[in-house]
Formats: structure tokens, sequence, C-alpha cells
């Protein structure tokens, strides 16, 4: 209750669990190989209309004909974004704290939001939403206070899907909030060794149905499991902490 307090929002009992060790290396090498596939699913969801192999083309360095400069931007900025996170979490350097929220925002969100690698300072909303995120006041204070008890949390997966629906609720930051928690999201789980979290492109509707749904109700039971199960780790499950016992490492 105390942890639903200070975040916000409630998460339920669901114990996310997998027989698979976690192991860094192999973590990090598994994230490179798909890449273009993570980045592709990361912009498909913002509605950018570049296709997988335009991604991948992309990506290669070559230009793509036909496309508003923009998206091509908003794809080169999340393959940036993302090779910097991987680069971090090799090295032993990623951290969960407000400036490596930042930092990371600032590539993600270049030349699309008001300000990118700053909090926001003003108002915003969340379409299609009755929720209101905080006002601006007082942000980089709630900020600390939510890495304080995210970083506290048990169990690295609930601890990783916090830290991405803390940041999609609160909006820290003028537009590239989803896209900077779900890589907040997935550093941590890098960096304990776990596979990331990538939301396909396919499930796009059913994301911003459940993401609509956890704004309004502030319950993230729905959307820990449905973010549980877009694991590239095929032995991740969420069950009961029954379910877990004595079988499996809690992820």
């Amino acid at each position: 209750m105390m942890t639903a307090r200070r975040l916000g929002f409630t998460l339920g009992r669901g114990r996310i669990h997998t027989t698979t060790q976690p192991n860094k290396a192999r973590a990090i090498f598994r994230a490179r190989k798909v890449l273009e596939e993570i980045v592709y699913d990361t912009v498909a969801l913002e509605g950018n209309p570049f296709t997988f192999p335009e991604v991948k083309t992309l990506m290669d360095g070559i230009t793509v004909g036909g496309r508003r400069t923009e998206d091509a931007e908003q794809v080169l900025n999340q393959a940036r974004s993302w090779r910097e996170l991987l680069a971090r979490v090799e090295r032993g350097t990623f951290r969960l704290d407000r400036a490596t929220f930042e930092e990371l925002h600032a590539l993600i969100a270049r030349e699309e939001a008001l300000e990118w690698g700053r909090l926001r300072t003003g108002a915003v909303r969340i379409a299609g939403t009755t929720h209101e995120p905080p006002d601006a006041q007082g942000l980089p204070e709630r900020m600390e206070a939510a890495i304080e008890t995210i970083g506290a949390m048990k169990g690295v997966h609930r601890k990783a899907i916090a830290a991405f629906l803390w940041t999609a609720r609160n909006q820290p930051f003028w537009d590239g909030n989803k896209r900077a928690g779900r890589l907040m999201m997935n550093g941590i789980l890098l960096e304990h060794g776990h596979d990331v979290l990538t939301v396909a492109a396919a499930k796009r509707l059913e994301f911003n149905e459940k993401m609509i749904r956890f704004y309004d109700s502030a319950d993230g039971a729905q959307m820990l499991r449905f973010m549980a199960e877009c694991s590239l780790d095929p032995n991740l499950r969420v069950g009961t902490q029954a379910d877990a016992l004595g079988r499996s490492r809690e992820g």
C-alpha cells in the first residue's frame, strides 16, 4: 500500500517468474540481434508509417524515399537511444536516476518534443482519458521520490514495469514519455541480466486500450501482465506467489 501511495497506482499481486537464469551479456546480445524489430515496434506504437524493411534500411544508413523527414528522424532517434542504452548497460554505467532519464530522453525526443532532455515546465494532457498528469510544479521532487520507491521494490520485472507505468502516467517530459519509460524499463531488465520487453506493432490497439484503462483507473495489474507477456524470454510467466515458489527465479 505504501508503494501504491507513493507511485499513484497499484500493480496487483501477480508475481513474474522465469526459469531462465539472468545473464547480462546474453540479454544484451539478444537485444542487439533484434534491434531493428525493437525500433520498428517502438515507432509503430507512435503511429509512424515506416514499415519494418524501411526501418531496417534506414538503420543501415540508406535514405528511404517518399517518407517525411520527421518520421525518419523519429526512427533514427529510437535507434540512437537504444544503442546508447545498450552501451551503458554493457559498460556498467546505466543508472535508474533522473540524469539517465533526461540523457536518454534527449536522444529519444530530439527535434520532436518542445524541449528534450529536460523535465516539462507546463501542463500536458493525455488524449482519450480523464486522467490529468500532475502539475509541473514539484515534478523534480516527485520523480526523485518515485525513483527511490521503484528502486526499493522487489522483483526486477515489477520494478522495471513500474518505472514505465510511472513515466507514462506522470508525463515528466513534454513528449516521448512512454518511449522514455520503456527505455528505462529495459535498462533495468538488462542491467539485471533479463531479456527486454518490446510491444509488437501488431499489439498496438491492445496496448492503447489497456493504457487508457490504466490511466483512468490507476490499476496497473492488467498492464503488468500485458507488458510481461511482451518479453523476449520464452520462459517468463505471470502467476501467483504459490505458482512461482520453489520452482523458478523471480524477475
